[in-house]
């Protein structure tokens, strides 16, 4: 599943940018993804710190991006 997720650009609905590709995802104790971690894309290269995003900030899973709601 993980494999699956990590390909996927992540899109910040707010603004329309690319944010950046799923590092890691956390799980609750009930076995649910409570969050992702997030490579940051800056400019055409990754770097900086990963930022979570969770659950409940995502929209959208499609087939090739994950629409978010968040202020980046």
């Amino acid at each position: 599943m993980l494999s699956d997720l990590q390909g996927k650009d992540i899109i910040n609905m707010t603004d329309g940018k690319k944010i950046g590709l799923i590092i890691d995802v956390s799980i609750d104790k009930d076995g649910h993804i409570s969050e992702f971690s997030v490579q940051r894309r800056r400019f055409i290269f990754f770097s900086g710190p990963s930022i979570k995003i969770r659950w409940s900030q995502i929209d959208k899973i499609g087939k090739d991006v994950i629409l978010v709601n968040m202020s980046v």
